[in-house]
C-alpha cells in the first residue's frame, strides 16, 4: 500500500446520518465520541460534508420521508466508500410501519451491519473498523484496476 492509501485507511471520516431512529443509536454514537471510548484514538473523524467523507454511518430505518436524501448522500461520497448499518438493518423497531420501506439495505448497499437496539458503542466501534477493512480491500481493489488500465494505454 502507498502512503496516501494507508493514510486514508488510517484516518477515516465518518459521516452520520439519521434515518429516523429513535435517538437510540444516535446517543450511542455521541458516546463513541466522548473521552470513555474516543474513538479520534482510532483517527476516525466525525465530518459533515459527505465530500469528504470516506464513511457513511447510517442509525434507524429508511422510510418515504427520507430515503432520496439518503441516497443523495450515499453518491456525493467519493468511491471507494463503506455503508455501515446500525439499529435499522430490518427496520428496528418501526419494522411494521406504513412509512418504513425497510432497512438501510433497501435504499443503498450496506457493507457493515450493527445489530442491536440500541447498538452499545462497542459494538458501534467494532462494526466501523471491520468497515475499514472493507474500505482497505476496496481501495486495493481500485489501485489493481487502474494499475491494469494503465497496462492496457
Amino acid at each position: 500500500m502507498d502512503f496516501i492509501t494507508k493514510s486514508q485507511i488510517k484516518s477515516p471520516w465518518l459521516l452520520h446520518f439519521d434515518c429516523g431512529s429513535c435517538n437510540g443509536c444516535d446517543i450511542e454514537i455521541l458516546a463513541c465520541l466522548t473521552p470513555l471510548y474516543d474513538v479520534e484514538r482510532f483517527g476516525i473523524v466525525n465530518m459533515g460534508n459527505p465530500k469528504h467523507s470516506d464513511v457513511l454511518l447510517v442509525t434507524g430505518p429508511a422510510n418515504k420521508r427520507n430515503y432520496r436524501v439518503l441516497r443523495n448522500l450515499y453518491e456525493q461520497m467519493p468511491e471507494p466508500k463503506v455503508v455501515i448499518g446500525t439499529c435499522g438493518c430490518s427496520g428496528g423497531v418501526f419494522h411494521n410501519c406504513p412509512n418504513i420501506l425497510g432497512g438501510v439495505d433497501k435504499v443503498i448497499p450496506v457493507d457493515v451491519y450493527v445489530p442491536g437496539c440500541a447498538a452499545r458503542p462497542e459494538a458501534i466501534i467494532d462494526g466501523v473498523v471491520m468497515g475499514l477493512g472493507k474500505l482497505a480491500d476496496k481501495k486495493a481493489k481500485a489501485k489493481a484496476q487502474t494499475k491494469r488500465e494503465e497496462q492496457n494505454v
